[in-house]
């Protein structure tokens, strides 16, 4: 489906009651968006768990830090297409700042971030009364050439928004890298180490967002 941006966006599931828009990573080089490999393997894992929960990933126009406003458009306008009365919002890595960004929208109650980048610029306001949760690898971290966010960066990047009035929860996963999934030459998803205990952390936030009562 295409997006008022030009973005894509491809939906799993029922998007009526409540949604997941799910934004992908990023990089320095301005290159062409691609969907998310690790956010491909969470939603055909947990999406037949959670059959009345809707998912909606994201393809950017391009993904790179470099044009981060144009990936939170890219996002904002996937929530506004998916008109969900309710929305959570899960960010992998770079996905997580764009997340943070529209927080404020009406429709969205909260983020889950995976492994998220969390600039000490960005604004976390947005999240004030919303609920920010983070998974991180122990053992994920920058390594020239290899991408990859500290659990020390996005830690404090949770606290300032803790300070700023968001709930939240922070749980660090033993033995986990950066990334959950990777894609192959030939286009099959790879499961990285701890794949599926990201997949159950994911999904019980998953869990309590579908159950708890609609705001307001």
């Amino acid at each position: 489906m295409r997006l008022a941006t030009g973005a894509e966006m491809r939906v799993t599931g029922p998007t009526s009651e409540c949604a997941v828009v799910c934004v992908n990573g990023g990089q320095a080089r301005e290159v062409e968006g691609t969907w998310s490999a690790s956010i491909e393997w969470l939603v055909r894992t947990l999406a037949p768990h959670l059959p009345d929960l809707g998912f909606a990933e994201v393809r950017y126009r391009v993904k790179s830090w470099k044009r981060l406003e144009s990936c939170v458009e890219d996002a904002r306008a996937a929530v506004n297409e998916v008109g969900a009365p309710r929305t959570l919002l899960l960010g992998f890595s770079m996905g997580g700042a764009v997340s943070i960004a529209i927080a404020a929208e009406p429709t969205v109650e909260g983020i889950i971030g995976l492994a998220p980048w969390i600039p000490d610029q960005l604004d976390v306001t947005g999240l004030r009364r919303k609920r920010l949760t983070v998974f991180h690898g122990a053992l994920d971290r920058w390594l020239p050439g290899v991408p990859g966010v500290s659990a020390s960066h996005s830690r404090r990047g949770y606290q300032r928004a803790r300070e700023r009035g968001a709930e939240g929860k922070y749980v660090l996963i033993p033995g986990a890298l950066h990334g959950i999934a990777l894609r192959s030459p030939w286009g099959k998803l790879v499961a990285l180490p701890k794949a599926h205990r990201w997949a159950e952390l994911v999904e019980e936030e998953l869990r309590r967002f579908a159950g708890r009562a609609p705001s307001g």
